[in-house]
């Protein structure tokens, strides 16, 4: 199991994109405990979008296409998508 996940911060009104294979509980901890350097202003996340897949590969390539769009307006379509299991 490999989850993409979209993170949100309001205090510096941004979406974080990142994926995991050892649960998002556990990655959203160590992103509001300051364990990645490039979210560590943000404190605290908030988790907006979830979305798990059977392989490693296929979770990474989602997360890359996630991230190539480069569109705050397609983040926020995909946190409103059915596909969201949150």
């Amino acid at each position: 199991m490999y989850q993409v996940y979209i993170l949100y911060s309001r205090i510096n009104d941004r979406y974080y994109i990142g994926s995991t294979g050892v649960g998002v509980e556990v990655r959203l901890q160590r992103h509001n405990e300051g364990w990645t350097r490039s979210t560590r202003s943000g404190a605290p996340w908030e988790l907006r979008y979830l979305k798990t897949y059977e392989t490693k590969t296929e979770g990474l390539r989602r997360e890359r296409f996630i991230k190539k769009q480069k569109s705050r307006d397609f983040l926020e379509r995909c946190i409103d998508s059915e596909e969201n299991e949150l």
